[in-house]
């Protein structure tokens, strides 16, 4: 039988995992066999080789095309040579790291690597990630060593920073996955450090999807004449591309579908909802744009009469770590469901069975969009992806294009739901329902004003009514984005029935903490406005204050000296004729006894 026959994934090469060369040892192809891997996908047929043979490698291949594998076989292969040479690792001695740029990717990394991992006899590995207390990794590794550090840059740094025992110049094999987000989050510093304290001849692997300029400068820095490999899938036929451009490499799997739909902020919502219950039956993530708006549409969805019976699983990089295992371990474990969540979701994770991905808001990292729709038609598994765009966003369905992820249009749904109206229901029902929804509101606002692509995401041609209409909104909250850049509000309709204040948490502890903070602070604006009055009354008042007795006289002296000396210069001109007797008495008073 031909390999082909036998082979019927198409994202799968004729190449077995046996026959590679240089060939792998006999514990790691069992491993394979047992774990149902028997060909490889092109990213591995391509990469195993090059680093067995100890090649450094920068590798850009399309989500969902085996990455993991490709790195994680050569490490064991690798380790175990060096096992072989040298011995059994000390406790203390460190022989690969593997960074990863987020907790849910590095704890995937470490489960898909353990069945390697254990046919190398006296090596352990040891997973690195933020959300637990640090002493207690400290405490693990004292007692079980860590010869395969797997885990987040932070994370990682802190550990090489506080244990001085552990010996780094061991190290034989780095590999940063997802090596661009690594970078755009923020983590060079943390890379720098870790690079620094590494031996100059280990092994190094870059993985991504997508291979920016930093990534080029960061392969330079750590990597020594690295092997370029890039694999590239075949651009699956879009309605409106010509042929040419059909057979064009494309940036994302050859058996995923990607339409957009275009529609007003106010109808995202009803379209949103018609698309999940008529894929009822799905396994489907929603990608949002903030860990706020995942907050709210979490709480708020599973309320609404259509979506009754639905698993909804929230998930944000905000939430406590054990939250979001459980909620990713949960989500994975369904045959269908809805995944909410942020791009803590977007890079690499490989949940089994994801039908189908909508991005009801665009990234602010157009890189994102990539990993965010792989995660379906991963290993040539059919999927389905949208995005939801609205009308002023159209120019990204072209930027898109031109980078080689082709797109179709979607018609939207006349027969969706207004589920509006059931939103601010539930917002009148609970004060919680009603403040997450202003949350989401304003972050929505204000990470859409930091887009990467602001030409054509313009946050001053937002419509903020249709926006508030979207969110279910009971009013529009007071924001100075909107005060001061006079952005349409036009659509919105306040809810004039209900006042705000009065609106209660339906959790009672939380009410009643609502109160006693309320009735505090009335009681310190009374005794503010009482201070305040205590302060004017007691303000010195020259004006108003009595004189005393001594003051009284003083005055009166004086006004009787300035009248005897006023008379007396009277009567001298009496006395000179320059006035008569009866203008004297006039001028001094003395008229009426004459």
């Amino acid at each position: 039988m031909a390999a082909e026959d036998m082979n019927p994934n198409k994202a799968l090469t004729t190449t077995r995992f046996s026959d590679l060369s240089p060939p792998l040892s006999e514990p790691v192809l069992e491993a394979l066999t047992s774990s149902g891997f028997d060909f490889c996908t092109p990213v591995q047929a391509a990469t195993i080789p090059l680093m067995c043979k100890y090649k450094d490698v920068a590798v850009d291949a399309a989500t969902g095309s085996g990455k993991t594998l490709a790195f994680v076989i050569p490490l064991v292969e690798i380790l175990r040579r060096e096992c072989y040479k040298l011995g059994p690792p000390k406790p203390h001695q460190v022989l690969g790291v593997i960074i990863s740029p987020t907790r849910e990717l590095a704890s995937q990394i470490f489960k898909v690597a353990e069945p390697f991992v254990l046919t190398l006899p006296n090596v352990n590995q040891v997973l690195l990630v933020g959300g637990a207390g640090v002493k207690a990794d400290i405490r693990k590794i004292e007692e079980e060593g860590a010869s395969l550090m797997i885990g987040t840059p932070g994370r990682l740094n802190d550990i090489m920073e506080r244990m001085d025992e552990l010996d780094f110049r061991t190290v034989e094999v780095l590999i940063l996955d997802e090596a661009d987000r690594l970078l755009d989050m923020g983590f060079q510093k943390q890379i720098d450090a870790i690079l620094s304290r590494l031996q100059n001849q280990r092994r190094t692997g870059l993985f991504s999807a997508t291979q920016t300029e930093a990534v080029k400068e960061l392969s330079k820095a750590g990597l020594r004449n690295p092997v370029r490999v890039e694999v590239k899938a075949e651009a699956k036929r879009s309605k409106d591309v010509t042929s040419s451009q059909d057979m064009a490499s494309s940036k994302t799997p050859s058996q995923l579908q990607i339409e957009y739909l275009q529609c007003d902020s106010d109808e995202k919502p009803s379209q949103l909802i018609d698309l999940l219950v008529k894929n009822r039956t799905k396994k489907i993530i929603v990608y949002f744009m903030t860990c706020a708006c995942v907050d709210y549409w979490g709480a708020v969805l599973p309320l609404l009469s259509p979506l009754k019976g639905f698993s909804l699983f929230p998930l944000h990089g905000k939430m406590k770590q054990p939250a979001r295992e459980k909620a990713l371990a949960s989500f994975t474990s369904v045959s269908s469901g809805i995944l909410l969540c942020t791009d803590v979701a977007a890079r690499g994770l490989d949940i089994p069975g994801v039908d189908c991905v909508i991005q009801y808001d665009p990234p602010q990292d157009p890189d994102v969009f990539i990993h965010r729709v792989g995660r379906t038609a991963r290993m040539g598994r059919q999927g389905a992806a949208c995005v939801f765009l609205l009308p002023e966003e159209e120019a990204y369905i072209e930027y898109l294009k031109l980078r080689r992820v082709p797109m179709d249009e979607g018609k939207c749904s006349d027969e969706a739901p207004d589920i509006i109206p059931q939103i601010r229901s539930a917002a009148k029902k609970d004060r919680d329902i009603m403040e997450k929804g202003l949350r989401a509101f304003v972050s929505f606002i204000r990470a859409y004003k930091e887009h990467d692509l602001q030409y054509i995401f313009k946050w001053k041609t937002l419509e903020i009514g249709k926006l508030g209409m979207g969110f279910g909104l009971l009013q529009l909250p007071s924001m100075p984005e909107v005060k001061h850049h006079s952005l349409s509000t036009k659509g919105f309709v306040p809810c004039e029935d209900i006042k705000v204040e009065e609106i209660k948490f339906k959790d009672k502890s939380r009410e009643k903490q609502r109160r006693k903070n309320l009735l505090a602070k009335q009681d310190a604006a009374k005794e503010q406005k009482l201070q305040k009055r205590k302060a004017i009354s007691n303000a010195p008042n020259t004006v108003m204050r009595k004189k005393t007795a001594r003051q009284r006289r003083a005055v009166q002296s004086t006004e009787d000296a300035e009248d005897l000396d006023r008379e007396y210069r009277l009567l001298k001109k009496l006395k000179k004729g320059k006035i008569d007797e009866s203008e004297f008495a006039k001028l001094t008073g003395t008229d009426d006894l004459l």
